[in-house]
């Protein structure tokens, strides 16, 4: 088999950048490692950042979200002293996010891909990645007892943190960041009305909390846990109690609860690997990079990743220019590290850090008064959420 681009991992950035190439007629082979129906099962989160949308309209996948996303122009951030809403959309000059569910992007990017026969393989086995220095690298992977190989002429690693791609480079030239955190998210799922029409941040000296929604009749709830937490430990009503007791009274007493569709526990972590490419493979998502949740920034780094890619691609197809794809791994790594930044200030600030000392704790509140109290901190807090130019 021969492609002139083979992608291994069928998420969004993995499909995005295959649907993108595609319409502008670079040929390209999606290789993944679990079915349709797996992929589409995992609940992930679903905060757009502009220059996500635009790329989703690029590649003629934007109808849905456009009809159905919830526009955000501002986010809530509740505290012992009440509860400020941060005006995204005038500390931007009239930016703002859509609430749109990953399943439901990921949806849209598979029925794209199938209507223009797009080559998607699933359920792969023991994909490996060959020559990646040589001028036609090639990949190869295992369908029942036969090996297949796909000749190509670059390879793009969205296959996730635990993927084969990053690991395909040498030990000795990739170079991993990693900070850990001491607790994870409890999510869950339920089919009731939102409590807010925009998300809620909520600092408590119980643990930090979340309200987000997926649309009017889907909400998506998070409360801090520690690690050692199972979703066993967690019934539906102890979690619908502690996240009440982490709420504004106000909030917590028009909060619609109901049995839970989907709970899982997600440990945090902040990762990135360097660099994001190695001869002719290029890494992108969370194969090279993950953030805590807190700032809605990963789904959005992945899209910034597809943005540089596939416009490097561009040119060295239409213009037989390579300075994109030589300078891709730059380019990418410095919005990931600024996405990076905000992500551990966002969680930094707004969670309960268990081996703080009171210095801590008592800098962490100032921090969030100083937030409230400046329009120019704002403003930054602002720009990140929305999102910063590609």
């Amino acid at each position: 088999m021969k492609t002139q681009v083979c992608i291994i991992g069928g998420g969004p950035s993995g499909l995005l950048l295959s649907q993108l190439l595609h319409l502008k007629g670079i040929d390209t082979v999606l290789l993944e490692r679990q079915s349709r129906e797996y992929v589409l099962s995992r609940i992930r989160a679903g905060v757009l950042e502009h220059g996500f949308a635009e790329l989703m309209r690029e590649a003629q996948c934007g109808e849905r979200m456009d009809r159905e996303g919830e526009i955000h122009e501002g986010v809530f951030i509740a505290h012992e002293r009440g509860m400020d809403r941060i005006d995204l959309h005038k500390h931007t000059g009239g930016s703002s996010v859509i609430v749109y569910g990953q399943t439901e992007l990921t949806r849209d990017l598979y029925d794209a891909r199938a209507k223009m026969k797009g080559n998607v393989i699933h359920n792969v086995e023991d994909v490996k990645l060959c020559d990646l220095t040589a001028a036609s690298p090639y990949v190869t992977y295992r369908d029942g007892d036969k090996v297949i190989r796909v000749d190509c002429d670059y390879i793009v690693g969205a296959d996730g943190f635990h993927g084969v791609s990053r690991k395909a480079i040498p030990k000795d030239i990739l170079r991993e960041y990693e900070r850990l955190y001491p607790f994870g998210w409890l999510g869950v799922l339920s089919q009731t009305r939102p409590v807010s029409p925009e998300l809620i941040y909520a600092k408590h000296e119980r643990g930090f909390a979340l309200c987000s929604l997926r649309s009017q009749v889907l909400s998506r709830y998070y409360i801090q846990v520690p690690l050692t937490d199972t979703v066993e430990d967690w019934s539906d009503d102890a979690f619908w109690t502690e996240l009440k007791k982490r709420l504004p009274a106000d909030v917590a007493a028009r909060l619609v609860t109901g049995l839970s569709i989907e709970k899982s526990i997600a440990p945090l972590r902040s990762f990135v690997a360097e660099p994001m490419s190695y001869g002719r493979l290029y890494l992108a998502g969370d194969a090279a990079h993950i953030v805590p949740p807190t700032g809605a920034r990963g789904l959005n780094s992945a899209a910034s990743d597809i943005y540089y890619l596939y416009h490097a691609m561009l040119d060295h197809y239409q213009k037989g220019d390579d300075g994109g794809l030589k300078g891709y791994s730059q380019k990418a790594l410095a919005r990931v590290w600024k996405a990076q930044r905000f992500s551990c200030w966002m969680t930094t600030m707004l969670h309960r850090f268990p081996a703080n000392i009171p210095y801590d704790d008592k800098l962490q509140d100032t921090e969030l008064q100083y937030l409230l109290s400046s329009q120019v901190a704002q403003q930054s807090m602002a720009e990140n959420y929305v999102g910063l130019p590609f």
